[in-house]
């Protein structure tokens, strides 16, 4: 009779671990399953602040410059005489000059960081590197410095490395160019970039950009007044054996000027044709623009004339189009001078990054038109912004976004960072969360959206203020900023009328 289950031998011991795997396995799972649903169940955080890149802004107050960061917290009191450069915005390394001569042009300047302290102190003296664009404003390298040490010049990055070798009698950036510095030594030029490459050796009497991008290489001269090209690879595209170069290049193709006599020179085949026009304007395509007795045309590379100098202007955009001009009005025209839009515009701006023709008259408002030559919107253009893919455009009183396929967009689905969107009620302006719910009453005559900071200005009964990201006050409406271009809060700091310098004052 059988009285009982024993366990015995190495089959029975076998079978009882698999119990036990069970057993342990099916606890696990118990308790992962616990583990979700107190999860799902937990309230969830909610963030109501704007959680923004710590950044650094230069102000100014009481005749003194300081730094403020993108909290409003002041980082360097205002103290100093001339104004604090901030080269990188995120990088916590400021520029500051004193004991300035004016009177022999004379200065000091060192780096100090967001506690003040002085940085780099091995060298002379640290400067930024500021540059002007064609529209005369003012930028700066943001990846070097220039230092000074035993009365040379040198380059580091933003922590103190060193880029290039303190030996050189001058540095110094080729206007509106990137990427590009001309050293000297021995009163000979040469050219690195930002990074401290050196591209062109120091054996040069003068180095100039060839276009206004510093991939197509430079023009340099030699000691005989002659002049050739070097890539930014430091290949030398073109011998030093001409008398003028135009300052246009595309497709191995140059103008060149070589014994009194103008060239179109094409050096992956090593030929040449004569260029019998005033001027060259751009090569694209193999077509360039030309100038005669102030009148525009088009030519092929190989010399033939396309289309006879005849227009006041002419500039190229896209594939084989281009913006021309005659009677003082604008359109566009293509390669075979076939009208493509209708000369009806003051002026016409192609904006390459976006793929939009901008054309405006003798008004506020501009149309923007697509690629294929269709008038899409009118309206106030007041923001393009390149880097997130919008544009923001008031048409009649409203504000309203587009992408640049010109469909229409909500703000909570441009502005996927903001914890505030302007939103606008019988004539007035407030601010709600991304679900739409009021954060802010509708009280306000005007108001800008969240700026990267997060906070957004406000304005009432004509003067300006300004709100944190929770939309509390964080500045009362008391400015009346009628002269300034742009309306832009810190904290309790304000952008100063001088929008192209880039400082806040109070």
């Amino acid at each position: 009779m059988n009285k009982g289950k024993r366990y015995n031998g190495e089959t029975e011991r076998k079978l009882n671990m698999k119990k036990v795997f069970a057993i342990i396995i099916a606890f696990l799972v118990i308790v992962m399953f616990v583990a979700v649903i107190v999860n799902l169940v937990k309230p969830k955080k909610e963030t109501t602040e704007k959680q923004v890149a710590l950044a650094y802004y230069t102000v100014f107050e009481n005749n003194k410059w300081g730094v403020i960061n993108s909290k409003g917290e002041t980082v360097i009191n205002p103290t100093y005489e001339e104004m604090v450069v901030i080269p990188n915005k995120e990088k916590s390394v400021f520029i500051v000059t004193y004991d300035v001569d004016y009177e022999n042009d004379t200065y000091k300047s060192k780096a100090v960081d967001s506690k003040n302290t002085q940085l780099f102190t091995s060298y002379e003296t640290v400067e930024a590197i500021s540059n002007i664009d064609a529209q005369n404003n003012i930028w700066y390298e943001t990846n070097c410095l220039k230092v000074k040490k035993n009365g040379k010049y040198g380059l580091i990055d933003f922590s103190g490395k060193i880029l290039l070798d303190c030996q050189y009698d001058v540095i110094t950036p080729l206007q509106g160019i990137k990427n590009s510095l001309v050293t000297v030594k021995e009163n000979k030029k040469g050219l690195v970039s930002t990074t401290g490459t050196v591209i062109i050796d120091n054996q040069y009497k003068d180095i100039k950009s060839i276009t206004a991008q510093y991939e197509d290489g430079y023009i340099v001269e030699n000691d005989e007044g002659k002049l050739g090209v070097i890539g930014t690879n430091k290949k030398i595209v073109l011998e030093t054996n001409y008398d003028d170069i135009k300052n246009i290049c595309s497709d191995d193709t140059y103008i060149v000027k070589e014994n009194e006599s103008w060239k179109i020179y094409n050096t992956s085949k090593n030929a040449s044709v004569d260029f019998n026009y005033d001027s060259a304007i751009s090569i694209n395509n193999g077509y360039i623009v030309v100038e005669k007795n102030d009148k525009y045309g088009i030519v092929t590379v190989d010399g033939e004339e396309k289309i006879n100098p005849e227009y006041q202007d002419i500039k190229y955009i896209f594939q084989e189009y281009y913006i021309a001009k005659k009677d003082n009005k604008c359109g566009i025209i293509n390669i075979e001078n076939e009208t493509k839009l209708e000369f009806t515009y003051d002026d016409l701006t192609y904006i390459k990054e976006a793929n939009i023709i901008e054309g405006s008259s003798n008004k506020a408002e501009v149309d923007l038109i697509d690629s294929n030559f269709n008038l899409k919107l009118s309206g106030i253009l007041s923001q393009m912004n390149i880097e997130e893919g919008y544009m923001k455009i008031r048409i009649g009183t409203e504000y309203k976004y587009y992408n640049f396929k010109f469909e229409e967009k909500k703000n909570t689905q441009i502005l996927k960072n903001n914890t505030l969107f302007l939103s606008k009620e019988n004539g007035k302006y407030g601010f709600v969360d991304k679900n739409g719910i009021v954060v802010v009453n509708y009280i306000y005559d005007d108001a800008t959206e969240q700026n990267e900071s997060g906070y957004v200005a406000v304005k009432k009964d004509g003067k300006w203020g300004a709100l944190n990201s929770k939309g509390e006050e964080v500045v009362e409406p008391k400015y009346t900023l009628e002269n300034n271009t742009k309306i832009d809060f810190i904290g309790d700091w304000h952008l100063a009328e001088d929008t192209n310098a880039g400082y806040y004052i109070k």
